[in-house]
């Protein structure tokens, strides 16, 4: 016979500590795997380097680094609590709204071509197309490193630092395979691998007029 669980027993597992609601973008420290809500985890590490459940220290200088999106974690949630990834998107959209701006899930789609046979292909390859975009100007700060041809790019917002840390790596190190040597900013704040461009723009570059601006530059070691 069916087991049923009552929700109630696994709360602890699934929530924050910090806001005590429901892991929204889960994101767990790599150090200690302590998980909390990315923008909860976020806020907490812009003023200190520990964990907030075992006070253990994450990283003396750069603790944003060391934390990752857990999407097993999320996907376990929004499975579990009914509604919550639609009461999300609501919010999102109510934000968005109350900064008179659209939000860009809602925005129609303009494809560049009107040949079916091509967006269909497009579609399968999973190119993100469908995605919120973002366009971005990437900026060399350091004469040990090439300027980029061309300094503006458009991609998708779920894509990571990390997504063009290896775009760089290929463009002026000569093989992606050295991504870990390119540090990229925001308003000279070192950004963690695992940021999305979309996290960046509301959290560091804070709704002004785009193009998202970053900054890149040799890894320095601290």
């Amino acid at each position: 016979m069916e087991r049923r669980i009552k929700l109630k027993t696994l709360n602890e597992h699934i929530t924050c500590e910090i806001c005590r609601g429901y892991f929204i973008d889960a994101t767990t420290v790599t150090e200690c795997l302590h998980t909390f809500c990315k923008s909860c985890l976020v806020k907490h590490l812009e003023e200190n380097n520990t964990c907030p459940t075992c006070e253990n220290v994450i990283h003396q200088s750069h603790p944003l680094q060391y934390i990752s999106f857990d999407r097993t974690m999320q996907d376990i949630v929004y499975k579990l609590v009914p509604n919550l990834m639609d009461n999300e998107m609501q919010r999102e959209r109510e934000f968005y709204k109350t900064r008179n701006l659209p939000c860009p899930k809602d925005m129609p789609q303009v494809h560049d071509s009107d040949d079916k046979a091509n967006e269909q292909a497009h579609q399968e390859a999973d190119y993100h197309r469908q995605d919120e975009q973002v366009n971005v100007c990437l900026e060399c700060i350091s004469d040990k490193l090439r300027n980029l041809k061309r300094r503006f790019i458009r991609c998708s917002s779920q894509a990571t630092i990390t997504h063009l840390k290896k775009f760089l790596a290929k463009k002026v190190l000569n093989g992606i395979d050295r991504y870990k040597d390119i540090d990229i900013l925001c308003n000279d704040e070192l950004l963690g691998k695992d940021h999305t461009l979309k996290f960046v723009y509301v959290t560091r570059w804070r709704f002004k007029d785009p193009p998202l601006r970053l900054q890149y530059r040799p890894r320095v070691d601290l």
